[in-house]
């Protein structure tokens, strides 16, 4: 199992954290306790898991890291570390566990960042646009945006830093915004001019939704922030602008990637079965619930209130489902 551990494994505990966070703002609080000592369990395994797989089969994992279809996958760490900090602020009031794992994301997010791009630069063998680019890409926005809702949140706690990281908050979502436009370009090139079968269509495309989401939260914290860091004000209409701008082209998302789910599995016939990959499409569905919240919270939009209320029983929903899918594919595992 460890020889054969996915990449984007930590997705697990992105979809965990981010529909704990949407439990919690919902009211949902024994739920969202319960789900934030689960991830912090989920996170210490695969942190355990990753390290093994280093030392035994590094050979393999240094292939995944290159690969330009699963070295992408690497960012879920950056992801899910900052996302469980978040769950420290916002669960526990606990910012010196939340400050740690910032360091710790942004030393995994500068070691990832530079070495999967630099080696995707100057390799000498490189695949086909369309064998080589897919919706994980998009993790490197996901990470970059994690990074900056983390930062927004513990500003709120560290007053003599408060300005210094709002700044680093608004850069991490500058750059994320940027991020997203280049691959989002390459990958929306690679859906309408290259040949596109059931299998190509994989769970991570749901990133495309999910990467405007975080994008809207990450926003949407500047906003509540700006009180606190006066050079946010000059830029205060920009962030409402982009804001939801982000949201909006999330939400158009939603409805084209039913309709391709819809074709891949009903039209298609592609069967149905537990993959790992399916949390990176669970963690878009409850960052969709949490950025709504905040964006509605943000700029008084009390009229969208309604949508983070009844989505977070889709996106939990779809948790649930996946879950069930990991416990029986461990159970068939253990005992054949």
């Amino acid at each position: 199992m460890i020889e054969e551990l996915p990449p984007s494994y930590f997705a697990l505990v992105m979809a965990t954290g981010v529909n704990s966070v949407g439990c919690y703002l919902l009211g949902m609080e024994l739920i969202s306790i319960g789900m934030f000592w689960l991830n912090i369990f989920f996170y210490l395994i695969l942190c355990t898991a990753f390290l093994l797989r280093f030392t035994w089969y590094r050979k393999e994992f240094l292939a995944d890291l290159f690969d330009h279809a699963k070295g992408p996958g690497f960012f879920t760490i950056v992801a899910a570390t900052c996302i469980l900090g978040t769950q420290f602020v916002l669960i526990q009031n606990n910012y010196s566990v939340a400050l740690i794992l910032w360091f710790v994301g942004i030393i995994l997010w500068l070691l990832i960042t530079y070495t999967i791009f630099t080696t995707f630069t100057i390799k000498e063998k490189k695949p086909t646009l369309a064998e080589g680019i897919n919706g994980a890409w998009l993790l490197a926005v996901v990470s970059t945006q994690a990074l900056a809702v983390l930062s927004a949140k513990l500003s709120m706690h560290m007053v003599e830093y408060k300005l210094i990281m709002n700044f680093f908050a608004f850069s991490m979502w500058l750059w994320g915004g940027m991020q997203y436009i280049w691959m989002m370009s390459l990958i929306f090139y690679r859906y309408t001019f290259f040949k596109f079968s059931p299998d190509d269509l994989s769970p991570p495309y749901w990133i495309n939704m999910g990467a405007m989401a975080i994008s809207t939260m990450a926003g949407s914290l500047l906003i509540i922030n700006t009180p606190h860091a006066p050079f946010l004000l000059s830029t205060l209409a920009f962030l409402k602008g982009f804001s939801i701008f982000y949201w909006a082209t999330g939400t158009w998302w939603i409805p084209m990637l039913v309709i391709l789910a819809v074709w891949r599995h009903v039209y298609q016939k592609f069967p149905i079965s537990y993959d790992p990959l399916y949390w990176g499409a669970v963690f878009p569905l409850g960052m969709y619930t949490v950025s709504t919240f905040e964006m509605a919270e943000a700029m008084s939009l009390d009229f969208l209130f309604p949508i983070p209320k009844y989505f977070i029983y889709l996106a939990l929903m779809a948790w649930t489902i996946t879950f069930f899918g990991l416990l029986h594919k461990l159970v068939r595992r253990l005992l054949p």
